[in-house]
């Protein structure tokens, strides 16, 4: 429960920073294809240090390190505080780097804490803790912003840094203690060849190509809705953000026993996911001409897609994945998602530049609907375990 605790805080800031750097971007008078690259650096960076994060918290255990990526996380929320968009650049590269080390030490340790029945239980949760500041954090984002002084976003982000550093340096973890070495082949060689996966197996491949485009839509979705719900009449982004983080935490519990966690690919529960990702996207494209009303169902459908598509796709890869380098590979398939998030912001960002943010959502929903038949593909037999060359 500590290590809930400590996921609600460490991502609280994100909840806030998500509506407060399109704002800023847009007042300093940056296009959405800067405001794009600005918050996909966070997870474009976060995905480039998985691996070696999943491969260093083996060797070193999750204390140590946890304890080290609070203090950078820290230097990046105060960076935020008194900088622009340069400094918020590379407070997001800061962030990015923590989180990788953060997040993989968490759910590595709940995938080994955990029989493989309630494997899918306990990254569910893991994800509900994370996305639970999303309740609130949007409207508190709008709330400051809307006060035209950012003296509060400043306090705000101080107490965050202090509070969530303090809280972590005194947690402790099972198995804390340095592990023993890994294998000769887990070393850093191992990593690169680890790469060469993401084409070779199959089980990998197909959940990396569906978790990478579903979350450019939710990147997408997280980039640019606080502007795009200004054109909307009766929209507000604080009420779009605060139900699909409801949604999210609220499937996630509710539905956590549905997710399956048996190893076999479920190609029926897959494709109504792709479904109701496309949907949403369909709905937030619409809304402009349709109203607030269809707005809000997109944020609902969204938030039931997002609840079950990770975990459905995390766990399924913890029985199938070989496991003398389950840990680098499963880091490979959580940076796939980071990039796709990354993407949402740097790929569509132009695409709003160009078009329209109703249009760029509508190439979401055609990018989702293209996943539905790769998602209800059946297993072939030849698709057996594959253990690294």
């Amino acid at each position: 429960m500590r290590l809930y605790i400590l996921t609600l805080f460490y991502f609280s800031a994100n909840s806030i920073l998500n509506v407060i750097i399109p704002l800023r971007g847009e007042s300093l008078g940056a296009t959405n294809t800067t405001i794009g690259l600005i918050m996909g650096a966070y997870l474009f960076t976060t995905m480039f240090f998985r691996p070696w994060a999943g491969q260093m918290i083996q060797k070193h255990g999750p204390i140590k390190v946890l304890r080290i990526i609070l203090l950078i996380n820290g230097l990046a929320l105060i960076l935020y505080t008194f900088t622009e968009l340069t400094g918020y650049f590379a407070a997001r590269m800061l962030q990015g780097v923590s989180t990788a080390f953060f997040s993989m030490a968490l759910q590595i340790g709940i995938i080994d804490a955990l029989p493989e029945k309630d494997r899918s239980q306990g990254i569910s949760l893991y994800s509900l803790f994370s996305y639970i500041p999303g309740i609130l954090g949007p409207l508190l984002a709008l709330g400051l912003w809307q006060s035209g002084d950012m003296t509060g976003f400043t306090v705000v982000m101080v107490v965050i840094a202090i509070g969530t550093g303090c809280f972590g340096f005194t947690v402790k973890m099972n198995n804390g203690e340095k592990r023993s070495e890994p294998p000769k082949a887990a070393g850093g060689s191992m990593i690169f060849r680890s790469f060469g996966q993401l084409i070779h197996n199959p089980y990998l491949f197909r959940c990396s190509v569906l978790m990478l485009i579903a979350s450019i839509v939710f990147g997408a979705v997280t980039t640019f809705i606080p502007l795009y719900a200004a054109e909307l009449e009766q929209g507000s982004a604080g009420i779009y953000l605060m139900l699909q983080a409801v949604t999210v935490v609220l499937s996630r519990f509710v539905l956590r026993k549905r997710i399956p966690s048996d190893g076999k690919w479920h190609a029926s529960f897959m494709m109504l996911n792709m479904l109701l990702l496309t949907s949403a996207a369909l709905c937030v494209s619409l809304a402009v001409h349709y109203g607030a009303a269809i707005f809000y169902c997109g944020a609902l459908l969204m938030g039931i897609a997002q609840a079950l598509i990770y975990p459905s796709l995390t766990t399924y890869l913890t029985f199938v994945l070989p496991e003398v380098n389950r840990n680098i590979l499963i880091g490979l398939f959580i940076a796939m998602a980071d990039l796709g998030v990354s993407l949402g912001g740097v790929i569509m960002g132009p695409m709003a530049d160009l078009m329209s943010y109703s249009s760029m959502y509508l190439l979401c929903a055609f990018m989702a609907a293209s996943l539905i038949a790769l998602a209800y593909r059946k297993e072939p037999g030849r698709w057996h375990k594959q253990v690294p060359s």
